[in-house]
């Protein structure tokens, strides 16, 4: 590794050795690497809790899906992180900062197998940087999962997630590598509205595309199908919002010099955005739906509102001053952050009805939360930017509304352009070249029954699955291999035991049922013996109070039956 970065025969002197390690903030280091202790130490802990986030979306998207798929859906979401990860190490890393001598404006190189050796003196940062780049790679790749749910071929899709990193590696180094032409003409995207969410919302909609629509989808409207789990769904929304903060204030690189007072403040800037998206999903669904609030509508304004904020909160100037400083989040004013998070949940809502009226199955939305509220999240920087003097964030220009000028709007728009376009051209690809490999799409029976239970082998009761089993039963080839798989939940090792020990047969079921009605007859004759006496001891009463004998006859036979209590006074 020393042999890319020429200064690192100087970077192990005695300053940077030691518990109080730092590294010698020099030009020749990329700022991705210039990290000290404590800065190393805020983005490792920010990588751990980013990567929550793929729990996030496994709930939420698993809530989306009817319950035969739930299953099928988080097992893409650990393919995404094993495969994806494993190809952001191969190369996606060095595709997005690598500093060899093939780098181009269009495509880092260098870095490939990410492995510092401990001689290193860079190791720590290097494997600090990679860490936090991984965990925004494989945020990414998971969320075109959604929109392919429910009918996508699990092998193939795992053939994709493979090969997804491309995807998102290439434009990540355009707008946060030292190389990238867009970084060069002063594009502000670092915590990833663009190169993380555009990327993936643009990748999802041509997902969608390619795939088509779900069987029966729109044969009864463009209405939203049931959810399998809104409880899986809400409680996702709460596991990505505590992701999100870190996310936001992770991205100030660190917490050393200026550069903790801006990750509290991105942290309270993402919170204002996402308080502007809830009530704006409070009152679309409100006013739509005639005073009911739906679920999705709440939970993809709130992930909108955070779409559209992500790309404001934090940038790094490595400039003279060799302290790196966090500088995008105080670049909006709170009501700011309100206002940009207000039009990003806007957005959402309004995009998703025109996206199923089109026909692009989209079941979890992605394609509306997380591109075309990532479209104005992008914009908006050119719009709303403050010029943050004396760092370096935005080149000392300022957005539109601050007296900047159309620059800034021009370069972020062309942003936005050149990664929507570099999203679904490159998906499309990507999966033509996949299918000729291996379908795509999912066999229309395996769709009907589940991906459950004909991927994973795991079989749900009352959901359907018997139904489309039975049914699909003389013309589907596979019905041989499912048919004996039991319920989730079951332990067919009790029922043989039970069988096996206890003669828990058919015959013994029968003779078991025989008795409980002769119980039943038994007692029934009982009550109507018992109201019976009860009948002549009150007509007896009524003839003839002061009659001894007949009282005490009738307290005799009443003692004599065997619901009647035994008392001790009437001994």
């Amino acid at each position: 590794m020393c042999s890319t970065y020429p200064i690192c025969s100087g970077v192990g002197n005695d300053s940077n050795s030691g518990p109080g390690a730092t590294n010698t903030s020099d030009s020749n280091i990329p700022g991705i690497f210039d990290l000290d202790v404590g800065d190393t130490n805020w983005v490792i802990t920010s990588s751990f809790i980013i990567f929550t986030m793929q729990t996030g979306f496994g709930m939420l998207e698993s809530g989306c899906v009817s319950i035969k798929n739930e299953v099928n859906i988080m097992m893409k979401n650990v393919a995404d992180v094993v495969l994806g990860g494993l190809t952001y190490w191969m190369f996606g890393f060095a595709l997005s900062f690598g500093n060899g001598p093939c780098t181009t404006p269009f495509m880092g190189c260098g870095n490939f197998f990410v492995d510092p050796t401990v001689k290193d003196p860079l190791m720590g940062p290097m494997n600090a940087a990679f860490l936090f780049q991984l965990s925004f790679a494989t945020t990414a790749t998971t969320i075109v999962s959604g929109a392919m749910a429910e009918r996508c071929n699990f092998k193939a899709y795992c053939i994709f997630s493979f090969l997804n990193t491309v995807v998102y590696c290439i434009p990540a180094g355009w707008a946060w590598g030292d190389h990238g032409f867009l970084n060069r003409l002063g594009y502000v995207d670092i915590a990833g509205s663009g190169p993380v969410h555009l990327i993936g919302g643009s990748s999802a909609l041509a997902s969608a595309m390619m795939l088509g629509p779900r069987l029966g989808r729109y044969d009864m409207g463009n209405e939203p199908l049931p959810l399998g789990s809104p409880v899986n769904a809400v409680m996702g929304l709460f596991v990505l919002w505590w992701g999100w903060l870190a996310f936001n204030s992770g991205s100030t690189y660190g917490v050393s010099g200026a550069k903790w007072h801006y990750a509290a403040r991105a942290a309270v800037q993402t919170m204002m955005g996402s308080f502007g998206g809830g009530c704006v999903g409070l009152g679309y669904s409100m006013f739509l739906r005639e005073g009911r609030l739906d679920i999705m509508d709440l939970i993809n304004s709130i992930l909108g509102s955070l779409v559209s904020i992500t790309v404001h909160k934090e940038d790094i100037d490595i400039k003279a001053s060799s302290v790196m400083l966090a500088a995008g989040c105080f670049l909006y004013r709170s009501w700011e952050a309100l206002l940009i998070g207000t039009v990003g949940a806007i957005i959402a809502c309004i995009s998703m009805p025109l996206i199923d009226k089109m026909r692009i199955d989209d079941p979890v939305g992605a394609s509306s939360v997380h591109g075309a509220a990532a479209v104005w999240g992008v914009i908006a920087v050119g719009l709303f930017a403050d010029n943050p003097e004396p760092l370096d964030t935005t080149s000392g220009r300022s957005g539109l509304f601050k007296g900047g000028g159309w620059y800034m709007v021009g370069v972020q728009t062309l942003g936005a352009f050149c990664l929507t376009t570099w999203g679904i051209l490159s998906t499309c690809i990507i999966l033509w070249i996949v299918n000729k490999i291996i379908s795509i799409r999912m066999d229309p029976y395996d769709e009907l029954i589940g991906a459950d239970l004909t991927e994973h082998h795991i079989r749900h009761s009352q959901v359907g699955v018997s139904r489309a089993v039975s049914a699909l039963r003389p013309i589907y080839h596979a019905i041989a291999d499912i048919k004996d798989i039991q319920n989730v939940g079951s332990n067919p090792g009790h029922e043989k035991y039970l069988q096996q020990n206890y003669c828990i047969n058919h015959r013994d079921r029968e003779n078991v049922s025989l008795a409980k009605t002769a119980n039943i007859r038994k007692s029934t004759k009982e009550q109507q013996k018992n109201q019976e006496i009860k009948k002549k001891k009150k007509t007896n009463k009524g003839s003839n109070k002061n009659n001894k004998d007949d009282s005490l006859a009738t307290m005799e036979v009443l003692t004599k039956t065997e619901d009647f209590p035994k008392f001790a006074w009437l001994d």
